[in-house]
């Protein structure tokens, strides 16, 4: 090899190196995202026709129904009903979830706070019990006739409200997710306050801030990223949510096999067998979650925009 190609092969090596560490990554985003994805898009496309009705030779058919499965699941009034369910579940957990989540982070990261690491472990274990589990322990406590909790309230003579019923049971799902979600969005938060660099809080305290002031404009601010990230993540967990509802079902009559959107999309695909409306039903979900995320973003785009020229 002459001297001059040396330095050309070690530029090409250079400029090939970056594809093959990405190569595992793209390859593993094709196989479990971009493939499902659009093989989804495919089953959508498509119906599936019966022959013979018991009269002779039955026999089944696919053919492409182009937008029909679309328009017949976005007509579906059950389909809607369960975002208009989901959207209020959401009103109750997110801020909710976000505002302890915020809370903990800041009483954690304030400088009197003992025993910080045993409290980040007390507070994040939750968000490590699978929503299964934690779903039936919660669904046992909830049900009056083995629930500790309505036993002990009827031996105090107090009133008894059964978290199961048709309007409760909002209330039940959202003490579930938050248990199990403020842990995890804790621990992003607080992250994020240890990398604010220390010399913001004792100029904070050099100019006379209490810890209250310096929390509202000096912290909550500098965490004004995380918090967008977290409120994003916990909006799309919160449109997919199906775990939770799948589980406590059989403990309660308020909630439907069309209880959530995703609900409705396994009952379709796994007890009516209609594979290609229930995929239609997806894509529509997947919609209106990118379009719900895109208008937050663009609303913080525009908030944060409107500040910088005010």
């Amino acid at each position: 090899m002459t001297p001059a190609r040396a330095p050309a092969r070690r530029g090409a090596a250079a400029r090939v190196a970056p594809y093959g560490f990405l190569a595992p990554a793209i390859i593993l985003s094709f196989l479990f995202i971009l493939l499902p994805i659009g093989y989804t898009v495919y089953l959508s496309l498509r119906r599936t026709a019966v022959s013979g009705l018991g009269l002779g030779e039955e026999g089944t058919r696919e053919f492409f129904a182009g937008l029909a499965n679309y328009r017949a699941a976005a007509a579906d009034a059950e389909l809607w009903a369960g975002i208009a369910r989901i959207g209020v579940y959401g009103l109750m957990v997110v801020p909710l979830m976000l505002g302890l989540a915020l809370t903990f982070a800041l009483v954690l990261d304030h400088h009197r706070t003992r025993m910080r690491r045993v409290s980040r472990i007390v507070i994040f274990l939750p968000y490590a019990v699978p929503a299964v589990i934690a779903t039936l322990l919660w669904g046992f406590l909830y049900l009056p006739e083995v629930s500790p909790l309505h036993q002990a309230l009827e031996a105090l003579g107090l009133p008894t409200v059964d978290l199961l019923g048709q309007r409760p049971v909002f209330v039940a799902l959202t003490n579930i997710a938050v248990w199990g979600g403020t842990g995890f969005n804790m621990l992003v938060l607080y992250t994020a306050l240890r990398a604010v660099p220390p010399s913001l809080y004792e100029a904070a305290r050099m100019d006379g801030a209490s810890e209250w002031q310096t929390a509202w404009r000096v912290k909550i601010p500098m965490l004004l990223p995380a918090l967008i990230m977290t409120t994003l993540f916990s909006m799309i967990a919160t449109l997919q949510v199906f775990s939770e509802p799948t589980t406590l079902s059989p403990l309660s009559n308020a909630i439907s096999t069309t209880w959530s959107p995703l609900m409705k999309v396994y009952r379709d695909a796994f007890v009516l067998d209609d594979v290609h409306g229930a995929a239609a039903t997806s894509i529509i979900i997947a919609a209106v979650t990118l379009a719900l995320s895109f208008a937050f973003l663009r609303l913080v785009r525009s908030s944060a925009f409107a500040q910088e020229r005010s």
